[in-house]
Protein backbone atom coordinates (compact mmCIF):
# COMPACT_ATOMS: atom_id res chain seq x y z
CA UNK A 1 0.00 0.00 0.00
CA UNK A 2 1.33 3.45 -0.75
CA UNK A 3 2.14 5.66 2.15
CA UNK A 4 -0.83 8.28 0.66
CA UNK A 5 -3.48 5.62 0.22
CA UNK A 6 -2.00 4.37 3.96
CA UNK A 7 -2.19 8.47 5.27
CA UNK A 8 -5.93 8.35 3.73
CA UNK A 9 -7.44 5.56 5.72
CA UNK A 10 -5.70 6.71 9.16
CA UNK A 11 -7.61 9.96 8.34
CA UNK A 12 -10.78 8.15 7.67
CA UNK A 13 -10.27 6.34 10.91
CA UNK A 14 -9.82 9.27 13.00
CA UNK A 15 -12.75 10.58 11.36
CA UNK A 16 -11.27 13.91 10.29
CA UNK A 17 -13.07 13.73 7.13
CA UNK A 18 -15.92 14.38 9.25
CA UNK A 19 -15.42 16.94 11.87
CA UNK A 20 -18.60 16.89 13.19
CA UNK A 21 -17.63 15.16 16.39
CA UNK A 22 -14.63 17.65 17.13
CA UNK A 23 -17.13 20.53 16.90
CA UNK A 24 -19.39 18.62 19.50
CA UNK A 25 -16.32 18.09 21.67
CA UNK A 26 -14.95 21.71 21.03
CA UNK A 27 -18.21 24.14 21.55
CA UNK A 28 -18.72 23.03 25.81
CA UNK A 29 -14.53 23.50 25.88
CA UNK A 30 -14.82 27.03 24.72
CA UNK A 31 -17.80 27.64 26.36
CA UNK A 32 -15.61 26.66 29.63
CA UNK A 33 -12.81 28.60 28.33
CA UNK A 34 -14.37 32.13 27.37
CA UNK A 35 -16.80 31.90 30.88
CA UNK A 36 -13.72 30.80 33.40
CA UNK A 37 -11.18 33.51 31.88
CA UNK A 38 -14.60 36.39 31.95
CA UNK A 39 -13.57 36.97 27.95
CA UNK A 40 -10.38 37.54 28.78
CA UNK A 41 -9.07 34.13 27.35
CA UNK A 42 -5.31 33.04 27.46
CA UNK A 43 -4.49 32.44 23.73
CA UNK A 44 -1.81 29.98 24.40
CA UNK A 45 -4.01 28.07 26.44
CA UNK A 46 -7.06 28.13 24.14
CA UNK A 47 -4.80 26.92 21.10
CA UNK A 48 -3.47 23.97 23.52
CA UNK A 49 -7.21 22.91 24.44
CA UNK A 50 -8.09 23.15 20.90
CA UNK A 51 -5.34 21.13 19.77
CA UNK A 52 -5.82 18.82 22.22
CA UNK A 53 -9.69 18.59 21.21
CA UNK A 54 -8.42 17.69 18.10
CA UNK A 55 -5.75 14.84 19.16
CA UNK A 56 -8.09 13.18 21.95
CA UNK A 57 -11.13 13.02 19.61
CA UNK A 58 -9.37 11.39 16.73
CA UNK A 59 -7.54 8.96 19.26
CA UNK A 60 -11.41 8.18 20.59
CA UNK A 61 -12.61 7.58 16.98
CA UNK A 62 -9.90 4.92 16.49
CA UNK A 63 -10.32 3.53 19.87
CA UNK A 64 -14.04 3.27 19.16
CA UNK A 65 -13.17 1.07 15.60
CA UNK A 66 -11.07 -0.77 17.51
CA UNK A 67 -13.46 -2.24 19.75
CA UNK A 68 -16.52 -2.17 17.60
CA UNK A 69 -14.35 -3.95 14.41
CA UNK A 70 -16.02 -7.50 15.21
CA UNK A 71 -19.58 -5.33 15.14
CA UNK A 72 -18.77 -2.65 11.91
CA UNK A 73 -18.95 -5.01 9.26
CA UNK A 74 -22.17 -6.10 10.36
CA UNK A 75 -23.69 -2.43 10.49
CA UNK A 76 -24.67 -0.86 6.71
CA UNK A 77 -23.19 2.73 7.88
CA UNK A 78 -20.22 1.61 8.94
CA UNK A 79 -18.66 -1.78 7.22
CA UNK A 80 -16.80 0.34 4.80
CA UNK A 81 -14.88 1.89 8.43
CA UNK A 82 -11.04 0.77 7.66
CA UNK A 83 -10.73 -1.31 10.22
CA UNK A 84 -14.38 -3.10 9.56
CA UNK A 85 -12.95 -3.36 6.18
CA UNK A 86 -9.20 -4.88 6.92
CA UNK A 87 -7.47 -1.73 4.98
CA UNK A 88 -6.03 -0.76 8.63
CA UNK A 89 -4.87 -3.75 10.54
CA UNK A 90 -6.01 -3.65 14.61
CA UNK A 91 -1.78 -3.33 15.88
CA UNK A 92 -1.90 0.01 13.50
CA UNK A 93 -4.83 1.11 14.87
CA UNK A 94 -4.12 0.79 18.73
CA UNK A 95 -0.17 2.53 17.83
CA UNK A 96 -1.79 5.03 16.10
CA UNK A 97 -4.05 5.37 19.23
CA UNK A 98 -1.25 5.63 21.93
CA UNK A 99 0.78 8.53 19.50
CA UNK A 100 -2.34 10.78 19.31
CA UNK A 101 -3.07 10.02 22.92
CA UNK A 102 0.75 11.04 23.73
CA UNK A 103 0.53 13.85 21.81
CA UNK A 104 -2.33 15.27 23.62
CA UNK A 105 -0.25 14.89 26.90
CA UNK A 106 2.54 16.35 25.86
CA UNK A 107 0.35 19.33 24.95
CA UNK A 108 -1.06 19.67 28.48
CA UNK A 109 2.34 19.29 30.49
CA UNK A 110 2.97 23.26 30.74
CA UNK A 111 -0.76 23.25 32.62
CA UNK A 112 0.14 22.25 36.08
CA UNK A 113 -0.54 19.49 38.08
CA UNK A 114 -3.89 19.34 38.74
CA UNK A 115 -4.87 19.65 34.60
CA UNK A 116 -2.31 16.85 34.42
CA UNK A 117 -4.48 14.54 36.57
CA UNK A 118 -7.49 15.27 34.96
CA UNK A 119 -5.94 14.62 31.29
CA UNK A 120 -5.53 11.09 33.04
CA UNK A 121 -9.29 11.05 34.17
CA UNK A 122 -9.73 12.14 30.45
CA UNK A 123 -8.10 9.64 28.66
CA UNK A 124 -9.57 6.87 30.39
CA UNK A 125 -12.75 8.51 29.93
CA UNK A 126 -12.14 8.46 25.68
CA UNK A 127 -10.41 4.93 26.16
CA UNK A 128 -13.39 3.34 28.21
CA UNK A 129 -16.78 5.22 26.40
CA UNK A 130 -16.60 2.48 23.33
CA UNK A 131 -16.89 -0.45 25.45
CA UNK A 132 -20.06 0.57 27.75
CA UNK A 133 -21.82 -0.48 24.62
CA UNK A 134 -21.55 -3.47 26.04
CA UNK A 135 -23.64 -3.51 29.56
CA UNK A 136 -24.60 0.96 30.14
CA UNK A 137 -28.08 1.32 28.66
CA UNK A 138 -27.17 5.24 28.38
CA UNK A 139 -23.73 4.85 26.96
CA UNK A 140 -24.68 8.75 25.52
CA UNK A 141 -24.34 9.70 29.45
CA UNK A 142 -20.74 8.25 29.70
CA UNK A 143 -19.87 10.10 26.42
CA UNK A 144 -21.24 13.31 27.39
CA UNK A 145 -18.90 13.16 30.15
CA UNK A 146 -15.85 12.09 27.89
CA UNK A 147 -16.69 14.85 25.53
CA UNK A 148 -17.39 17.41 28.47
CA UNK A 149 -13.70 16.90 30.38
CA UNK A 150 -12.42 19.79 28.93
CA UNK A 151 -14.39 22.01 30.92
CA UNK A 152 -13.18 21.21 34.47
CA UNK A 153 -9.47 20.52 32.91
CA UNK A 154 -9.91 24.04 31.51
CA UNK A 155 -11.16 25.96 35.35
CA UNK A 156 -7.95 23.51 36.25
CA UNK A 157 -5.54 25.79 33.67
CA UNK A 158 -6.75 29.15 34.16
CA UNK A 159 -8.27 29.07 37.99
CA UNK A 160 -6.12 26.11 39.52
CA UNK A 161 -9.49 24.48 40.62
CA UNK A 162 -12.60 22.80 39.59
CA UNK A 163 -14.98 25.18 40.96
CA UNK A 164 -18.83 24.07 41.13
CA UNK A 165 -19.95 26.11 38.25
CA UNK A 166 -17.66 23.71 36.03
CA UNK A 167 -19.81 20.26 37.15
CA UNK A 168 -22.57 22.07 36.13
CA UNK A 169 -21.47 22.89 32.76
CA UNK A 170 -20.34 19.03 32.56
CA UNK A 171 -24.04 18.37 33.49
CA UNK A 172 -25.78 20.99 30.73
CA UNK A 173 -22.84 18.79 28.34
CA UNK A 174 -24.15 15.65 29.63
CA UNK A 175 -27.54 16.08 28.76
CA UNK A 176 -27.01 17.81 25.25
CA UNK A 177 -24.84 14.77 24.40
CA UNK A 178 -27.30 12.70 25.63
CA UNK A 179 -29.89 14.59 23.25
CA UNK A 180 -28.26 14.62 20.45
CA UNK A 181 -26.14 11.37 20.45
CA UNK A 182 -29.46 9.96 20.84
CA UNK A 183 -30.40 11.23 17.58
CA UNK A 184 -27.42 9.83 16.27
CA UNK A 185 -28.55 6.08 17.53
CA UNK A 186 -32.36 6.52 16.24
CA UNK A 187 -29.94 5.81 12.46
CA UNK A 188 -28.93 2.50 13.71
CA UNK A 189 -31.80 1.09 16.05
CA UNK A 190 -32.72 -1.70 13.60
CA UNK A 191 -29.06 -2.86 13.31
CA UNK A 192 -28.08 -2.24 16.77
CA UNK A 193 -30.89 -4.23 18.27
CA UNK A 194 -29.97 -7.17 16.17
CA UNK A 195 -26.08 -7.22 17.36
CA UNK A 196 -27.15 -6.65 21.20
CA UNK A 197 -25.54 -3.42 21.69
CA UNK A 198 -26.95 -1.05 24.08
CA UNK A 199 -27.99 2.56 22.98
CA UNK A 200 -30.28 4.99 24.49
CA UNK A 201 -32.34 5.33 21.54
CA UNK A 202 -33.04 1.50 22.71
CA UNK A 203 -33.39 2.22 26.27
CA UNK A 204 -35.93 4.84 25.69
CA UNK A 205 -37.70 2.67 23.30
CA UNK A 206 -41.16 4.62 22.28
CA UNK A 207 -40.26 7.72 24.75
CA UNK A 208 -37.38 8.19 22.90
CA UNK A 209 -38.48 12.16 21.90
CA UNK A 210 -39.81 13.04 25.11
CA UNK A 211 -36.54 11.44 26.57
CA UNK A 212 -34.39 14.19 23.39
CA UNK A 213 -37.01 17.04 24.64
CA UNK A 214 -36.25 16.87 28.20
CA UNK A 215 -32.62 16.28 27.72
CA UNK A 216 -32.19 19.82 25.55
CA UNK A 217 -34.82 21.34 27.96
CA UNK A 218 -31.92 20.20 31.20
CA UNK A 219 -29.48 21.65 28.83
CA UNK A 220 -30.33 24.60 28.63
CA UNK A 221 -31.38 25.13 32.13
CA UNK A 222 -28.34 24.17 33.43
CA UNK A 223 -26.56 26.79 31.34
CA UNK A 224 -28.96 29.14 32.22
CA UNK A 225 -28.64 28.79 35.73
CA UNK A 226 -24.58 29.54 35.66
CA UNK A 227 -25.67 32.56 33.62
CA UNK A 228 -28.02 33.60 36.02
CA UNK A 229 -25.16 33.11 38.67
CA UNK A 230 -22.78 34.86 36.76
CA UNK A 231 -25.46 37.95 36.09
CA UNK A 232 -24.94 37.32 32.51
CA UNK A 233 -26.62 39.62 30.49
CA UNK A 234 -29.29 39.85 27.74
CA UNK A 235 -26.66 38.67 25.11
CA UNK A 236 -25.56 35.46 26.74
CA UNK A 237 -29.95 34.71 27.31
CA UNK A 238 -30.54 35.50 23.37
CA UNK A 239 -27.85 32.97 22.91
CA UNK A 240 -29.69 30.72 24.88
CA UNK A 241 -32.90 31.57 22.74
CA UNK A 242 -31.72 31.06 19.55
CA UNK A 243 -30.30 27.16 21.09
CA UNK A 244 -33.69 26.94 22.02
CA UNK A 245 -35.65 27.45 18.64
CA UNK A 246 -32.87 24.77 16.94
CA UNK A 247 -33.47 21.95 19.61
CA UNK A 248 -37.47 22.82 18.60
CA UNK A 249 -35.99 22.46 15.15
CA UNK A 250 -34.46 19.21 15.59
CA UNK A 251 -37.64 17.95 17.73
CA UNK A 252 -39.51 18.56 13.86
CA UNK A 253 -36.73 16.61 12.12
CA UNK A 254 -37.31 13.68 14.26
CA UNK A 255 -40.82 13.56 14.90
CA UNK A 256 -41.21 10.25 12.63
CA UNK A 257 -37.86 8.76 13.62
CA UNK A 258 -36.86 8.94 9.67
CA UNK A 259 -32.95 7.52 9.92
CA UNK A 260 -31.79 10.13 7.62
CA UNK A 261 -33.94 13.43 9.43
CA UNK A 262 -32.67 12.11 12.39
CA UNK A 263 -28.83 11.91 11.03
CA UNK A 264 -29.43 15.72 10.26
CA UNK A 265 -30.66 16.58 13.81
CA UNK A 266 -27.47 15.43 15.19
CA UNK A 267 -25.21 17.24 12.39
CA UNK A 268 -26.85 19.88 13.32
CA UNK A 269 -26.19 20.17 16.49
CA UNK A 270 -22.89 21.60 16.09
CA UNK A 271 -24.92 25.21 15.23
CA UNK A 272 -26.48 24.52 19.05
CA UNK A 273 -23.36 24.60 20.62
CA UNK A 274 -22.16 27.59 18.54
CA UNK A 275 -25.25 29.74 19.44
CA UNK A 276 -24.46 29.00 23.37
CA UNK A 277 -20.81 30.25 22.12
CA UNK A 278 -22.11 33.35 20.69
CA UNK A 279 -23.95 34.27 23.37
CA UNK A 280 -21.34 34.14 25.81
CA UNK A 281 -19.11 35.82 23.58
CA UNK A 282 -21.21 38.73 23.27
CA UNK A 283 -21.92 39.10 26.42
CA UNK A 284 -18.16 39.96 27.43
CA UNK A 285 -18.08 42.06 23.62
CA UNK A 286 -21.36 44.17 24.80
CA UNK A 287 -21.20 44.41 28.47
CA UNK A 288 -24.02 46.82 28.48
CA UNK A 289 -26.80 44.64 27.26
Amino acid sequence: MKLTERLSHYEKLMRLDKPIGILLLLWPTLWAQWLASHGQTDWLILWIFTMGVVLMRSAGCVINDYADRDIDPHVARTRERPLAAGKVSPREALLLAAGLALLAFLLVLPLGKLVIALSFVALFLAASYPFTKRFFAIPQAYLGIAFGFGIPMTYAALWGEVPLEAWLLLTANVFWAVAYDTEYAMVDRADDLKLGIKTSAITFGRYDLAAIALCYAGTLALLAWVGWQRQMGMAFYGGLLVAAAIALYHMKLIRHREPQRCFQAFLHNSWLGAAVFGGIVLNYLLPGL
